[in-house]
């Protein structure tokens, strides 16, 4: 029987709520919680998936980002795109690309889509949700398309269509209103061009540009920026007042009295 120094103890540890109700106490503010802004989506059409997003990136109320790349490489047949904390996305889609890499050089084979969501929402409840990361995952595989929906604390959805972000509630409107079985892809493409732009144009949080990324058994097309929804208007006018435009009511000059502390001459040397 192996030695424990300390057993462990049951129920809820209130260690932190004691120290935060300290440092309180002694004038030191608890930290605000950001809110994130972002619209993604993804449907299953004939042939494939096609997987949409926006690109504007927020902190708070304040645009971080005008152009970030929320559609993030899982393997050469799977995307996902991330909504939530950009770096958390960011590293836990790279994280397991790299396990997917290496579990396809010992197997030797295309990994499966249902391989990347086992180990998306093995990592993401192991943090209990905090690790900010709302998934969109898609991909085709020797069994065809997938589409997943994956949730911050490990909860997963396989559906025909699926939307995350602040912005999903426009853009699965937008789906539940025209999505029908068999799209073409030209449709499927349009339809999640209308849902991302409906999510641009109904939530702060969402903005930019429109991303798309066509995953087919035989290619992906990434396509960066399919739109820019969001341009950039012409200036109108001038914000500058023109010179006299003020009236100077009154104006005075005063001389400044200096008080010589100490002088040096410094004999410098003439260049030839």
């Amino acid at each position: 029987m192996a030695a424990c120094a300390e057993l462990p103890a049951g129920g809820f540890v209130f260690e932190n709520c004691q120290r935060n109700k300290f440092l309180e106490s002694q004038g030191y503010k608890v930290p605000k919680a950001y809110k994130t802004g972002t619209t993604i989506c993804g449907l299953v059409y004939k042939d494939g998936i096609v997987l949409g997003a926006d690109t504007r990136a927020t902190e708070d109320t304040i645009v971080a980002d005008k152009n970030c790349a929320k559609i993030h490489y899982i393997s050469s047949n799977i995307y996902c795109c991330g909504a939530g904390t950009a770096a958390d996305t960011e590293m836990t889609t790279q994280l397991i690309s790299s396990e997917l890499e290496l579990h396809r050089l010992n197997t030797g084979r295309q990994p499966r889509v249902c391989t990347a969501n086992r180990l998306l929402k093995q990592m993401l409840f192991r943090y209990h949700g905090y690790i900010g990361a709302a998934l969109v995952l898609g991909g085709v595989d020797s069994t065809g398309p997938h589409l997943y929906s994956i949730w911050p604390h490990g909860s997963t959805d396989k559906l025909p269509f699926v939307t995350m972000g602040s912005g999903s509630l426009a853009a699965m409107a937008t789906f539940e209103d025209r999505y029908k079985a068999d799209l073409s892809r030209d449709e499927a493409m349009k339809l999640v061009r209308d849902a991302i732009c409906a999510g641009i144009f109904n939530d702060l949080g969402s903005g930019s540009n429109v991303d798309l990324c066509v995953i087919t058994k035989d290619k992906v097309d990434y396509i960066r920026p399919y739109e820019e929804a969001n341009k950039k208007g012409v200036r109108q006018g001038k914000y500058r007042y023109d010179r006299g435009t003020t009236v100077v009511i009154s104006s005075e000059v005063k001389k400044v009295e200096l008080e010589v502390i100490d002088t040096e001459v410094r004999a410098v040397p003439m260049e030839t």
